[in-house]
Order: structure tokens, then C-alpha cells, then sequence
């Protein structure tokens, strides 16, 4: 997924209500009600667009959301990378503005956006003014309306996803190793599509397969979108039927039937690559995000790798020194996706000595758990993250669009500390023997290419 750009707006403390004193040393604090769930309306408009409206007094700005429920998992072979592709092109000009008015006009209002892709959805954001709300709404409908698809400006867009593509898979022995180990890891499922696209597809879209894939997806009745700022809700209804209600509604998109098969043993991907540093990365096969072992399992990944007090970094990194960093991933996910393990090793190290002390920690999780000092902090460090997020209007649009596009409901988001401080030990131990599974991992291993051996004419003939 594309990196968030985070916008430091407002003070985290009204949104805290206490309801106990202090915990005793070494225990986690008591969990806190996240404030404003009444200050939070929705509404559905006649064409199927969701609407839901956070009002945020503090500074006089606002951010704005635009969740499309599309991603590489809704690709097929063929037409790979479409997903990540729009999320180009609609900054790429309408019947109505030319390519890169879109941004010229953001910037003129004192505003700026961005955009990001993953497996599942597709996201727009806006960050402004509140005095540029109805000229963002007039903007937004307009290039949901109104895009234009010139050759040219594919074919220039094509080269800019294709120079993307190079940077972040085939420049990074980390994105490489990744994508072979998800193409890997499902057999079934879509998720097996890297969000960049394969190459051959990139080069072979044609103007009908977008077009098509752009009435699909980009429907208003596939929209969710979230405002949140310095702005009343009725104003925000108001100026979403005048722009976007007039939008007419698409057939929905057919639901994904393919369900993954449960995976029956190990799988293992080894890659020989020019590299100063052998990688090793595991993914388990893990529950969707709306599961509810997802809290657990998310204090689980924070217990192994959450910064330098972590489990694995402890084990790996500082006293076995057999690792030079470790990090962890959770696709939470319409459907069931991967629980990612990642080590960056020494030079010259072996990784089958890294992945053995590895199992060997791991099994230990599952046949002992973890202490209640570990999960204590995996909540503190949890919830603290949660209280950064929601103390900007940028964080509350983005945890309010997770909530009810993941889970089905923006009211989760406030109670989600209450769900977090619930989790036991025990609900630690039985979701790692859960996911922890041999038979249902895909383990990858990224060597250094070994120089090809040169023969003693050829030495000789080198230095004649």
C-alpha cells in the first residue's frame, strides 16, 4: 500500500474520557471511550453514495475521503495494475479540465491530496480549507463524472506506473521477494495480483478494458465518503446532493465468489539476486480484517515486532545477532490475507540459521504464550497509535472510512479500545497456534547471486 501522508491538525486531549485513576507499574492503563460518536452523521444519497460526516471545531480545516472499493483484488489476468492505474489517471484531466488542473486548482485553494492504492480499495484524500468545500465537492464529482480517456495520456501514464513498477519490485530485492511470495502464497484468490500489475498486462491495456473497468468500480454506489473537519453535516449532505447525487448510479459490481483452498503444506520461494544481504520472509495465511481474533492477532504481530522492545528484535537482532532488522505486516483485508514476517540478515549469514531460530521462538509462542508484561505493552503501544491517529481530522477520516468499509460500521472505531483491552493472554496464545501453522506458510528466501566463475583464458585475456 501507498504511504499515507499525515497532517498534524488538533490536540489529542478532548478526545479522551478517563475512567479509572492509573494502573500499577508494569500494567497496561485502563481502556479509554473515544469521544464525538455523537458527533458523527451519515446519510445514503438516492444514487447508493454512502456520506458520513465527522464535525471537528478545532482548527478551520477539513479532510475528505474518498473510499472506492476497488483494488488488485477485483483484477483479473489481463488487465493487472488497472486498479493502481486509476488512481493516475484521475488526477489526469475531465471533458471539463485539462490533465493536472485537478492538482493546479487543489493548490490555488490552499489545499492538497493524495491518493492510494492496495489490495482492496482505492482511496482519495483532500486536505483544505473549509472556505474550499464546495469547489473540492465540484472537483471531486467532477473527474468521478466526467474523466476523460486520451491515448496520450494513457500511454504517458502507462510510462509512469511502468517507472513505478521498476522502483518499487524490480529496484528492491524487498518488493521483489514479496511479490513472488504472494503470487506464491494464493493459488485461487486474486490476492496473488501484485497492486502494481504485471508487466505484460501494463503494456496491453486497451482504452475499452478501462473504460469498463471505470463504469464497474468507479460508481457513486461503490463510494464511501468521509468528511471530516470544520463543517456541519447538513452542509455537507447539501453539497453532496447538489454535485455528487446527480451521478447516476451503476450496476453493482459482481460479488468475488473464488474462495482460497486451505493450504495443505509449506511452500518456499528461493531467489538468487544480485544483493549485499540475504532476506527472509515468512506469510501466514490470516483471517479477513473483520474476524474478531483480529485485535489479538494485532497485539500478536506487535508482541513479535513492534519496535526495538519486541520479542524478535530482543532474539534476533540484539542477542542472537543473526538478524539486522526484523518487521512485520497484517493484510486486514475484505477476505482472509497474510500475516508477514520480514528479516533483513548479515552479510554472509546463513538463513537457514536465521529461520531456525525463528520457528524455534515462534513455537515457543504457540506452546507457551506470551507474558502478561508483552501484551500490556503491545496495548499501550496500540492504543497509543489509535489516540495519535484520532487527535487529526486526517487520522479520524481515515479510521472512520476503515471502520465502516472493513468492518461494516464506523461505530467499531469507538469501541475499538474497549476490544483491544479486552484480549487475554489466552486469546494471544490460541491465535498464534492458529495462524503460526507450517502447513499454511509460504516462506521465501532471497540470496545473493553468487559471481559467475571466470575461466583462467579469460583472466588471462582480461589483463592482456
Amino acid at each position: 500500500m501507498h504511504m499515507l501522508r499525515h497532517l498534524i491538525c488538533a490536540t489529542l486531549v478532548p478526545l479522551l474520557l478517563p475512567i479509572a485513576a492509573s494502573a500499577a507499574p508494569g500494567q497496561s492503563q485502563p481502556a479509554m471511550s473515544i469521544a464525538g460518536a455523537d458527533a458523527v452523521a451519515t446519510t445514503t444519497l438516492a444514487n447508493g453514495m454512502k456520506v458520513i460526516v465527522w464535525t471537528d471545531r478545532d482548527i478551520p480545516n477539513i479532510a475528505l475521503y474518498n473510499w472506492v472499493r476497488v483494488g488488485s483484488r477485483n483484477e483479473v489476468p489481463g488487465i493487472t495494475g488497472l486498479a493502481h492505474f486509476f488512481e493516475h489517471m484521475m488526477f489526469n484531466g475531465t471533458s471539463r479540465r485539462e490533465p493536472g488542473e485537478f492538482d493546479r486548482q487543489m493548490e490555488a485553494l490552499g489545499g492538497s491530496n493524495n491518493a492510494f492504492t492496495s489490495d482492496d480499495v482505492t482511496v482519495y484524500q483532500d486536505w483544505i480549507p473549509r472556505t474550499a468545500l464546495e469547489a473540492v465537492f465540484d472537483l471531486e464529482a467532477d473527474r468521478l463524472a466526467n474523466l476523460a480517456f486520451v491515448q496520450q495520456v494513457i500511454d504517458s501514464e502507462r510510462n509512469v506506473v511502468f517507472s513505478e513498477r521498476r522502483m518499487r519490485v524490480e529496484d528492491s530485492n524487498d518488493g521483489y521477494l514479496s511479490e513472488q511470495m504472494q503470487a506464491t502464497a494464493f493459488v485461487a484468490h486474486p490476492y496473488a495480483i501484485p497492486t502494481l500489475g504485471w508487466p505484460s498486462d501494463i503494456r496491453a491495456w486497451q482504452i475499452e478494458d478501462l473504460q469498463k473497468f471505470f463504469k464497474t468500480y468507479y460508481s457513486p454506489n461503490n463510494c464511501t465518503l468521509v468528511v471530516v473537519g470544520d463543517v456541519a453535516p447538513e452542509e455537507v449532505f447539501a453539497l453532496a446532493r447538489k454535485y455528487l447525487e446527480p451521478i447516476p448510479r451503476q450496476q453493482p459490481p459482481a460479488p468475488l465468489r473464488t474462495v482460497e483452498p486451505e493450504q495443505s503444506g509449506e511452500k518456499r520461494v528461493l531467489i538468487e539476486r544480485r544483493a549485499q544481504t540475504p532476506l527472509l520472509q515468512l506469510a501466514y495465511k490470516a483471517p479477513n480484517a473483520s474476524d474478531p481474533r483480529m485485535p489479538a492477532l494485532n497485539l500478536l504481530q506487535t508482541i513479535l515486532v513492534g519496535g526495538d522492545a519486541s520479542r524478535l528484535h530482543r532474539l534476533l537482532v540484539e542477542q542472537e545477532k543473526l538478524a539486522i532488522s526484523v518487521s512485520g505486516y497484517l493484510q486486514e483485508g475484505f477476505d482472509p490475507g497474510l500475516f508477514w514476517l520480514a528479516l533483513a540478515l548479515p552479510e554472509g549469514t546463513d538463513p537457514a540459521q536465521a529461520e531456525a531460530a525463528l520457528d524455534a521462538e515462534l513455537e515457543k509462542v504457540v506452546r507457551d504464550g506470551v507474558t502478561e508484561a508483552e501484551l500490556d505493552r503491545a496495548k499501550n503501544l496500540t492504543l497509543a497509535g489509535l489516540w495519535r491517529g484520532l487527535a487529526t481530522i486526517n487520522g479520524k477520516a481515515r479510521l472512520l472510512g476503515e471502520f465502516d468499509v472493513f468492518h461494516g460500521d464506523h461505530q467499531k472505531l469507538f469501541t475499538a479500545p474497549a476490544d483491544y483491552d479486552a484480549v487475554t493472554l489466552a486469546a494471544v496464545q490460541s491465535v498464534a497456534a492458529e495462524v503460526l501453522q507450517r502447513r499454511s506458510r509460504t516462506v521465501g528466501v532471497l540470496v545473493p547471486k553468487s559471481p559467475v566463475p571466470r575461466s583462467d583464458a579469460s583472466v588471462a585475456g582480461a589483463g592482456s
